[in-house]
């Protein structure tokens, strides 16, 4: 697990091990991030470790090492963040620029979520429980986007794209990342409406 870290002026947070991603662009207008987006990932599905993530984030996945990715085939995709299953913390992008994670998205009628939010992937599935140490690393990374940036929401990838996402999944328990960063309700307006 990492140590908690700060996040400079660059856009890049301390603790992270950086793995830059070319799937990222500069953030219109000089906007500034006020949203942090939940999701998970795992390739294969439901599959964890190994470097397929990063691979996938640096577009050099082997589209012929599992039949699923296929049909990831000529995707550029990436996160600011991947939080592994042992809380390590990987950066793929400065969090001043754009990176490649909600696609079609829109936050409370605010479309293109990419161009105002922050992208945290934490490696699991819809299918499985998070781990302890990626609730104690996510709260670290919250906590310091939060420092750096004028964060004023959080919310899952199913909340800004329904139709298309379901992460970060039923068994993502936003009442202990609440509670682990001390955020009063209105930070989490999909739970506040619930």
């Amino acid at each position: 697990m990492s140590e908690a870290g700060s996040i400079g002026g660059d856009g890049w947070y301390s603790s992270a091990h950086r793995l830059p991603s070319p799937n990222f662009e500069a953030r219109p207008g000089g906007i500034e991030p006020t949203l942090i987006v939940i999701h998970n990932i795992s390739l294969p599905p439901d599959e964890f470790g190994g470097g397929a993530i990063t691979e996938f984030f640096q577009n050099r996945l082997d589209h012929s090492a599992h039949p699923y990715y296929d049909r990831l085939r000529g995707m550029r995709v990436s996160s600011h963040f991947v939080i592994r299953r042992d809380g390590a913390v990987e950066q793929y992008v400065s969090c001043n620029e754009r990176a490649w994670h909600a696609g079609l998205s829109s936050f409370f009628g605010r479309e293109r979520c990419n161009d105002f939010s922050v992208g945290i992937e934490l490696e699991g599935s819809d299918s499985s429980a998070f781990e302890a140490a990626q609730y104690a690393s996510l709260n670290d990374v919250v906590r310091a986007t939060m420092q750096r940036y004028p964060i004023d929401a959080l919310a899952g990838h199913s909340d800004i794209a329904p139709d298309r996402k379901t992460d970060p999944g039923p068994h993502f328990e936003w009442l202990r990342l609440q509670n682990g960063c001390e955020l009063p309700l209105q930070y989490f307006p999909y739970l506040a409406k619930a």
